[in-house]
């Protein structure tokens, strides 16, 4: 299968789909659509990574690799569809039966945004929450872009800098509406402040189970 050899690996692939899905982990039965995995791919490249487990149905269960073409839409995914183009590592393991179970393995992003090309051309940022491809914050690819522009910043603080520093050491994270309401600032503002921070290391995106919101690293 694509000169990959398959090596024994039914107690590490079962121990895997033990954990089920979640945010470092995703099933596939099968690849077909390359697009769609490449949402997958961004994802976890924009996160801290994560593994595909191809042959694993959604409940769980083994049905096994089929053929060498989901490698192939996969590459075509992390090369064509992904920008900046990502790499991915694959491991084909026998299971019970002999069936093969491919682990799919990307790395987190070294350079953020991971963007994937949709059918209309245009290019979308996304994120894994959970076991769940979401579509990234406008503001949080800003803030990232802004960290890989960023050569180096003198760590000194405004007045509405120093106010959402304290804001967050005493209520532990912050939207942007608070921020703004605290500070007494426009969005605009607020969001330059927001991303100039993340780009130093100061503050990240935490996210609370229904949307994201900034905490101090």
């Amino acid at each position: 299968m694509k000169d990959i050899k398959a090596i024994k690996g039914k107690f590490y692939i079962q121990r895997l789909i033990e954990e089920g899905e979640h945010e470092h982990q995703d099933f596939k039965f099968s690849i077909s659509d390359a697009r769609k995995i490449a949402r997958s791919l961004s994802a976890f490249a924009n996160n801290d990574g994560g593994r595909l487990l191809i042959g694993v149905k959604d409940n769980g269960n083994i049905a096994g690799v089929r053929n060498e073409e989901d490698i192939y839409v996969i590459e075509q995914a992390a090369q064509m569809y992904c920008r900046p183009a990502q790499n991915v590592e694959f491991t084909a393991y026998k299971t019970e039966g002999g069936a093969i179970v491919i682990c799919a393995e990307i790395a987190r992003a070294s350079r953020r945004p991971v963007q994937v090309q949709e059918p209309d051309g245009s290019w979308r940022t996304y994120y894994r929450v959970k076991d769940e491809n979401i579509v990234a914050p406008d503001l949080m690819v800003r803030a990232w872009r802004q960290k890989e522009a960023q050569k180096g910043s003198l760590l000194s603080f405004s007045e509405t800098e120093s106010v959402l520093i304290e804001y967050l050491e005493k209520n532990g994270n912050a939207s942007i509406e608070e921020f703004m309401k605290t500070a007494r600032i426009s969005r605009h503002t607020a969001e330059e402040i927001i991303t100039k921070l993340y780009a130093i290391d100061v503050i990240d995106f935490t996210y609370t189970g229904t949307t994201f919101k900034i905490a101090l690293l």
